[in-house]
Protein backbone atom coordinates (compact mmCIF):
# COMPACT_ATOMS: atom_id res chain seq x y z
CA UNK A 1 0.00 0.00 0.00
CA UNK A 2 1.02 3.29 -0.86
CA UNK A 3 -0.44 6.53 0.96
CA UNK A 4 -1.28 9.26 -1.85
CA UNK A 5 -2.53 11.76 0.20
CA UNK A 6 -5.02 13.07 3.46
CA UNK A 7 -8.51 12.07 2.66
CA UNK A 8 -9.34 15.60 3.34
CA UNK A 9 -6.93 16.98 0.45
CA UNK A 10 -9.47 14.45 -2.23
CA UNK A 11 -11.79 16.97 -3.93
CA UNK A 12 -15.26 15.73 -3.63
CA UNK A 13 -16.87 14.19 -6.92
CA UNK A 14 -13.77 14.41 -9.02
CA UNK A 15 -10.72 12.35 -10.00
CA UNK A 16 -7.43 13.43 -9.04
CA UNK A 17 -4.34 11.57 -10.84
CA UNK A 18 -1.47 9.97 -8.64
CA UNK A 19 1.25 7.84 -10.09
CA UNK A 20 1.97 4.73 -7.73
CA UNK A 21 4.51 2.09 -8.59
CA UNK A 22 5.01 3.83 -11.96
CA UNK A 23 1.09 3.09 -12.87
CA UNK A 24 -1.33 6.42 -13.16
CA UNK A 25 -4.12 6.21 -10.84
CA UNK A 26 -7.67 8.46 -10.70
CA UNK A 27 -8.81 8.14 -7.22
CA UNK A 28 -12.33 9.45 -6.67
CA UNK A 29 -14.21 10.38 -3.45
CA UNK A 30 -17.75 10.27 -3.05
CA UNK A 31 -18.70 10.86 0.32
CA UNK A 32 -17.56 8.46 2.68
CA UNK A 33 -15.90 6.37 -0.55
CA UNK A 34 -12.71 6.54 -2.28
CA UNK A 35 -12.35 4.44 -5.39
CA UNK A 36 -9.05 4.11 -7.42
CA UNK A 37 -9.03 3.33 -11.33
CA UNK A 38 -6.50 2.89 -14.04
CA UNK A 39 -6.05 6.13 -15.35
CA UNK A 40 -5.54 5.28 -18.68
CA UNK A 41 -8.65 4.94 -20.98
CA UNK A 42 -8.73 1.96 -22.87
CA UNK A 43 -10.24 3.23 -26.41
CA UNK A 44 -8.02 6.54 -26.50
CA UNK A 45 -5.06 6.07 -23.89
CA UNK A 46 -5.97 9.87 -22.45
CA UNK A 47 -6.42 10.32 -18.05
CA UNK A 48 -9.49 9.09 -17.45
CA UNK A 49 -8.99 12.06 -14.50
CA UNK A 50 -9.48 14.88 -16.76
CA UNK A 51 -13.17 13.78 -17.13
CA UNK A 52 -16.10 13.88 -15.60
CA UNK A 53 -17.22 11.73 -12.16
CA UNK A 54 -20.82 10.48 -13.04
CA UNK A 55 -21.35 10.22 -8.65
CA UNK A 56 -24.98 8.69 -9.15
CA UNK A 57 -23.92 5.54 -10.92
CA UNK A 58 -20.31 5.69 -9.71
CA UNK A 59 -18.79 6.07 -13.07
CA UNK A 60 -15.91 8.31 -14.15
CA UNK A 61 -16.31 9.24 -18.19
CA UNK A 62 -13.24 10.37 -20.24
CA UNK A 63 -13.57 13.72 -21.58
CA UNK A 64 -12.38 12.51 -25.17
CA UNK A 65 -14.48 10.13 -26.74
CA UNK A 66 -17.53 9.32 -23.75
CA UNK A 67 -16.66 6.11 -22.69
CA UNK A 68 -17.66 5.95 -19.09
CA UNK A 69 -15.99 3.30 -16.82
CA UNK A 70 -17.44 2.04 -13.46
CA UNK A 71 -15.74 3.01 -10.62
CA UNK A 72 -16.55 -0.49 -8.65
CA UNK A 73 -15.33 -2.87 -11.36
CA UNK A 74 -13.57 -1.03 -14.25
CA UNK A 75 -16.38 -2.15 -16.53
CA UNK A 76 -17.18 0.00 -19.62
CA UNK A 77 -20.45 1.07 -19.38
CA UNK A 78 -20.67 3.07 -22.77
CA UNK A 79 -18.74 2.76 -25.94
CA UNK A 80 -16.34 3.30 -27.87
CA UNK A 81 -14.42 0.90 -25.51
CA UNK A 82 -15.29 -2.34 -24.58
CA UNK A 83 -12.34 -3.60 -22.36
CA UNK A 84 -12.01 -2.81 -18.77
CA UNK A 85 -9.48 -0.58 -16.81
CA UNK A 86 -7.97 -1.76 -13.74
CA UNK A 87 -9.52 -1.49 -10.23
CA UNK A 88 -7.19 -1.16 -7.19
CA UNK A 89 -7.51 -1.32 -3.47
CA UNK A 90 -8.03 1.70 -1.46
CA UNK A 91 -8.27 2.46 1.98
CA UNK A 92 -8.48 5.08 4.36
CA UNK A 93 -5.93 4.82 7.33
CA UNK A 94 -6.16 7.05 9.89
CA UNK A 95 -6.88 10.06 6.96
CA UNK A 96 -4.18 8.83 4.70
CA UNK A 97 -5.61 7.65 1.14
CA UNK A 98 -3.78 4.15 0.89
CA UNK A 99 -3.28 2.43 -3.23
CA UNK A 100 -2.09 -1.05 -3.97
CA UNK A 101 -1.90 -0.97 -7.43
CA UNK A 102 -0.35 -4.70 -6.83
CA UNK A 103 -3.72 -6.37 -5.24
CA UNK A 104 -6.93 -5.74 -7.53
CA UNK A 105 -10.41 -4.77 -6.24
CA UNK A 106 -12.66 -7.21 -5.91
CA UNK A 107 -14.84 -7.36 -9.39
CA UNK A 108 -12.02 -5.12 -10.83
CA UNK A 109 -11.44 -4.96 -14.31
CA UNK A 110 -8.33 -6.67 -16.38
Amino acid sequence: MTVVCRLEELPEGSATRFVVDGRPVAVVRIGDEVHAIGDTCSHAEVSLSEGEVRCDERELECWKHGSAFSLLTGEPQTLPATQPVPVYVVRVVDGGVDVDVHARAAGGGS
